[in-house]
């Protein structure tokens, strides 16, 4: 895996600036924006994946929103354990309430019920970190939702190239920090330019560890 092409390839297209402006402006849309952005840097994962050039994508409002959609709906599938976690908070603060237990004893269970589910909320969202960009790239690359919950095909990826899922989760997280970071060098108005930056970037580690995974498959 290039760590470093995926943060490069951006400046190597002749007509970066125009494209990037344009799909940025395309991301201010309430409501279907993000998702549009989303969709647009996974067109950059379904080519980087595919082994096609790496320029970045024309703007193409119903294919990149319908990648977005895809994405969205496989992340709320996947997300879905989260949220069963929090069952048990809710089960046992009506218990402590309805058995009228003195303050300092219920804050002592609950406190305790709360630790471990945080605790297993954020190892399952690391591992979240490892398995959706292979489930979303899928989704792009196969063109349907359902090619994105076939779990054994996702984790198998994972598993045949940890490392470059590993190297994906980390690189999102610096391109997100440094557009974040950028962006608001020029008073907040620039970060709809950087985060449009950051899809592209993501986008492009997505393909790269999908493309290695698929390759250790053969």
């Amino acid at each position: 895996m290039d760590f470093g092409k995926a943060f490069t390839f951006v400046f190597d297209d002749i007509d970066w600036l125009k494209k990037v402006f344009i799909n940025a402006l395309l991301g201010l849309i309430p409501v279907v924006g993000q998702l549009y952005l989303m969709g647009w840097g996974l067109e950059v994962a379904r080519r980087v994946a595919l082994g096609e050039p790496t320029s970045l994508p024309e703007a193409d409002f119903g294919t990149y929103l319908g990648h977005g959609w895809k994405s969205l709906v496989v992340s709320l599938v996947y997300t879905i354990p989260i949220w069963v976690l929090m069952i048990p908070v809710i089960v046992v603060g009506i218990i402590t309430e309805t058995a009228g237990m003195d303050g300092d004893m219920a804050g002592a269970i609950m406190g305790a019920v709360g630790l471990v589910v945080g605790l297993l909320s954020m190892i399952y969202g690391i591992a979240m970190g490892l398995v959706l960009p292979a489930a979303m790239t899928r989704a792009v690359l196969f063109g349907s939702i359902g090619d994105g919950l076939q779990f054994g095909e996702v984790l198998n990826l994972v598993k045949s190239a940890p490392g470059g899922y590993v190297l994906t989760l980390v690189g999102t997280f610096v391109a997100g920090m440094a557009a974040g970071l950028v962006g608001s060098i020029a008073c907040g108005v620039g970060v709809f330019f950087t985060m449009a930056i950051a899809q592209a970037i993501t986008g492009h580690f997505y393909g790269q560890a999908y493309r290695q995974a698929a390759a250790a498959i053969g």
